[in-house]
Formats: structure tokens, sequence, C-alpha cells
């Protein structure tokens, strides 16, 4: 424990200017003067979530693909070896890994003769609902309210932003898609009601300035990013004033956190002068602050959360990191086959390892966000014990367009309500819908007791 002592700065503080507001993260100087500072008082935070959804579903839910554990490993409880599937970039950190095995989307199974074949563009909806989307390609569509929208709408109200939508494809698709379905079940994983889809922002340069541009209108952030100023630049007085009451950790911290604001809008620069200077581009049509490189574009969005995490300008986010039928390739990832054409690979073995390579990337991009979490340090513990990452897919088999049996993880401490370095193998038929209630009660929401097609809680321990 430590005493903290001194001037107590209120915990929602802004450094503001001109067009730009940075909100801090959190000091010893905003803990009440005489107050012992204590784990247990630092655990009331309400812990953040992060749901990622990955398309497709997974090789290791083919029939050969699972009895090589390409996805899931073959022993449960805390004793069991990722070497052999996908899962094995999460390796270091296992503690903080809970994988929860069979689980089944039955809701975005095609559920009358007309939505057969539609799988990939109901399934995204289904994902954080767990409801059964209304088949329909006008205004009227209803699927359920999502997971994070429920958290959001409960621990989100007294943040800046109650909930944050990102994604890394091309996702402003209007109308009908296919199949009888609007584009906007495969569009967005976040639904505010049943009725209200919420827009998901590709760009990180638009989700910086929500972040970081809040003082100002659209129209004055835009004339800032004209100069050559940093958004640091315009709170300078602010800073100074700030910086001359605190206290040495506090300065050491306060530094870190805006100089990774700073590195993030260099690269964000970086980025966009690169791709507004004539050269032709991988990914044609997408707007400049947008990396051609997959996985420089998934880590600019986690540094994005991490910095949000740390300052409390949002506790929720969710995460589109593919859109259903993309056939992007992905040179980092040691095959140049196409996303979707891999997922369709016949059950052939030679092409179900090669399915696998890539999930196995997009599984490796995982650490970087929590080395990130890891960092930011919050009292007495750090950001990554305080979050829940919930990481899956509403799809199983993509070549069979299957839902059963689909791959689902969770990440982090949930200010310790996970268990970690866990594999349960639920069984048969066990809705995923009951892996989000469990998530659910773990994130403080207890009295809920029915979410999509769910039966009953899971018991997330080794001893069942």
């Amino acid at each position: 424990m430590r005493l903290i002592t001194g001037k107590n700065i209120p915990r929602r503080s802004f450094l503001r200017g001109a067009s730009a507001a940075v909100a801090l993260p959190f000091l010893d100087a905003m803990e009440p003067a005489g107050r012992v500072w204590s784990k247990a008082a630092r655990a009331e935070d309400p812990t953040r979530l992060i749901a990622i959804e990955i398309v497709h579903g997974a090789a290791g839910c083919n029939e050969w693909g699972a009895s090589q554990n390409l996805w899931s490993p073959a022993a449960t409880g805390h004793d069991f070896d990722l070497s052999p599937s996908s899962l094995s970039p999460l390796e270091a950190y296992r503690e903080h890994l809970t994988i929860i095995s069979n689980t089944d989307v039955r809701n975005a199974e095609a559920a009358i003769p007309k939505e057969i074949g539609g799988d990939h563009f109901r399934s995204s909806a289904v994902y954080l609902t767990q409801e059964h989307p209304y088949q329909t390609e006008s205004s009227d569509v209803s699927v359920g309210t999502s997971l994070d929208q429920i958290y959001a709408q409960r621990f989100g109200q007294d943040t800046p932003i109650p909930s944050m939508q990102l994604c890394i494809e091309n996702v402003d698709q209007a109308g009908g898609c296919a199949y009888g379905y609007a584009c906007v079940y495969t569009d967005t994983l976040s639904w505010a009601s049943p009725t209200e889809p919420l827009p998901m922002i590709r760009d990180p340069r638009v989700a910086f300035d929500q972040l970081f541009g809040a003082g100002g209108s659209a129209e004055e952030r835009a004339s800032r990013r004209k100069t050559s100023k940093s958004i640091l630049d315009w709170i300078g007085e602010d800073l100074a004033t700030l910086q001359r009451s605190l206290g040495p950790n506090d300065t050491v911290r306060l530094d870190r956190y805006l100089s990774n604001v700073r590195e993030l809008e260099r690269r964000i620069q970086g980025i966009e002068a690169q791709n507004q200077g004539g050269d032709a581009r991988e990914l044609p049509g997408a707007p400049a602050g947008v990396p051609d490189s997959f996985s420089d574009h998934v880590k600019l969005m986690f540094d994005l959360q991490a910095l949000a995490f740390a300052s409390d300008t949002t506790r929720v986010f969710s995460l589109k990191l593919g859109r259903d039928a993309s056939s992007r390739v992905y040179p980092e990832s040691g095959t140049e086959t196409p996303f979707h054409p891999a997922s369709h690979h016949g059950g052939r073995e030679d092409a179900v390892v090669d399915f696998a390579v890539l999930n196995k990337y997009h599984v490796s991009l995982l650490p970087y966000l929590m080395d990130r979490l890891k960092e930011v340090e919050e009292g007495d513990s750090d950001m990554l014990a305080k979050t829940m990452i919930m990481y899956g897919s509403p799809m199983a088999d993509g070549n069979l367009h299957n839902h059963r049996r689909a791959p689902l993880i969770l990440l982090g401490g949930a200010n310790g309500k996970l268990e970690g370095n866990l594999h349960v193998m639920t069984p048969d038929d066990t809705p995923m819908a009951n892996a989000m209630l469990t998530v659910m009660h773990k994130l403080g929401m207890e009295d809920i007791s029915k979410f999509g097609d769910s039966t009953d809680a899971l018991t997330l321990s080794a001893t069942g």
C-alpha cells in the first residue's frame, strides 16, 4: 500500500487547447489526500471490455483440423499444450488465457429455407447478440442488443465516449448485400438496440480525433491537421501548469503517456503522407489514414484502445478484424492464399493447414495488444489485469459454413474474475450464448439470467 498525499486532481481531467482536449491518465494526485491506496479499492473500477470478431471460423473447427488440435489444445484444465494450435502465439500470456471450446452459434444458422446460403451475411450480427437476424434488405433490420452495448449502457455512461466501434475492412456498403440480407448485418458487431446498428470506424485518424479532439468542431480539427503542429502543441499552456503541480512519479507517468500519444499521432501522420504521395496503393480507395499493411493497421487500433483505457475516455471497444467473404491476402502471414478461398479448403489436409497459418497470424497480433495494456499502470495494478478481451467467430468450419464448435477465447484478468491458464471443453450442443452469459456475469451483470439462446452460465474453472 502507498499513502497518497498532496492536492487532489479530479479523475475526469483534460488538458485543453484550441480544437484539442487530451484526457489525463490515472495519476497519484487523483487519489484523495491521506487515503490509503489499496488493491481492493482499485479493483472496484469497472472492467474494461474489448470484443473482437474474426470471420470465417478456424481450421481447427474442421473435422480433421480438430483431430490435429489446430485451434484448441487436446488437454483441458491447466496442463495443455498450445504448440500444435493456432493459439501458440499466446504461450507467453497463458496465465491470461481462457479457451472455451465446443460452443455453437445456432442463431447464425438458416431458420427457414429462403435463408439457406446466407451465413456470411448474417453471422457478424449474431456474434455479440446471439440472436437470429430478421432477413431483410431494407431498413427494417432487427437482431438484438449486443453484449458490448449492454455493458456500455450500464458502465460506460460516465466516460466521455460510452463505447467505440472499430474495424479493419471496408464496411460502408449500403442497401442489400446477398441472400436477402441488408449489408448492415455484415458491417457491424454492435447494436444499441435490436433495430439500431452502430457504425464502425476504419480510419485510425478518425478514431484519434474522437479521442483527442473533443475540444473543437470537425472543421477546427481539420484545420489543426493542416499545420505541422502536434496535438500536444495545442495544450502546452495547460500542460506546463499541470506539470508544476505534480510529484516525480506522476511526472514520469504523464510524460510516458503523452509520449505515447505523440508517437501514435506521428505514425498516423506518416501513413497519411505516404498514402497521399501519389503511389499506387494495395488498398485502393481506403482512407489516407489506413495503412496498407494489415498488421500496422491492427496495431494502430490496439494502441488507440490502450490509450483510451489509460485515460478512461472509454471502457468499451468492439473490433471487427475482417468482413465476411473478404478475399484479402496477408503477405506477412506466410501464405499468399486469399482469406475467403483459404477458408474453403475442401477438407484437404494441406489446405486446412494453410488456413491454420492465417488463423495463427491473426492470433499472433493479440500479444501486441496485451503488451500495450500491461504497460499501462493504474494504482497497484496494470490495465491488462483490469481488462477482458473476447476473441472469437460466429462461424466454425468456413468450408461448410457451419456454426458448430466455433472458436472463442478470453484474455486478460477482468479484475480478478478470470482464472486464466485454462481450457474448458463444454458438452456437445452448448450454445456460445452460455459463454456470453458467463462473460456478462463476470463483467458485473449478474442479474442477467438469459442472453440469446443461452440455457445456463458456464463454470470457468479447472474443477468444472
